[in-house]
């Protein structure tokens, strides 16, 4: 079907149903007969779910800079382990959270300078950038709710509304700059209503 292979990410706020939205994306490509790899970051092989479950530790504190790095340090091993070698296989990776999370998260919110982080995420990923990334957007208090119901909170989760409000504005600021990319989907509505919107968007990228 395919010559080469596609990369598709999902980003946004916390509480927006991207992991939701990934299953049902990931159902919809393989019922449409796509060779599809699933997966996340930071995670997706076993060293990099590691590093994952401490980045992510509510009990650790990190500094900004030992943050960005062992993001990087997963998605390094990421990239070589498995969405290098299924793009050159002619598959689709479908990835929940890529670059652009740590532009906004270490970058963007953290103060670490844009263009330090760009270039870290480039050597990470070995130049590897998504053709397509879908951000799932709504404003953090109305999803106050959502992330209540979840119970247990991880450390960026557990940062309060004003953190998340400045990683929305990065995730709208990225939005603004590269359109053809990132395509924005109100999270706000139903499960449906948002699944549908993205279908939209990947009969619209060509799948």
């Amino acid at each position: 079907m395919m010559n080469k292979g596609r990369f598709i990410t999902m980003e946004g706020v916390d509480g927006s149903g991207k992991t939701t939205q990934l299953q049902l994306t990931a159902r919809y490509l393989l019922q449409c007969g796509y060779d599809l790899v699933t997966t996340r970051e930071p995670g997706g092989t076993k060293m990099a779910e590691r590093i994952r479950s401490l980045v992510l530790d509510a009990d650790v504190s990190i500094n900004a800079r030992t943050e960005v790095l062992l993001y990087l340090a997963a998605r390094a091993e990421h990239v070589a382990t498995v969405i290098k070698p299924a793009l050159e296989a002619g598959k689709i990776v479908l990835c929940d959270r890529f670059a652009d999370s740590t532009l906004v998260y270490q970058g963007f919110v953290r103060g670490i300078l844009p263009e330090t982080v760009a270039s870290l995420c480039d050597f990470a990923a070995e130049g590897i950038t998504p053709e397509l990334t879908i951000m799932l957007d709504a404003a953090p208090e109305a999803l106050l709710q959502r992330r209540a119901d979840r119970g247990v909170k991880d450390r960026f989760e557990q940062e309060g509304l004003d953190f998340q409000k400045k990683v929305r504005a990065g995730f709208l600021m990225l939005a603004s700059k590269e359109p053809e990319r990132i395509k924005r989907v109100n999270a706000l509505q139903n499960v449906d209503a948002v699944q549908a919107d993205i279908r939209n968007i990947l009969k619209n990228a060509g799948f």
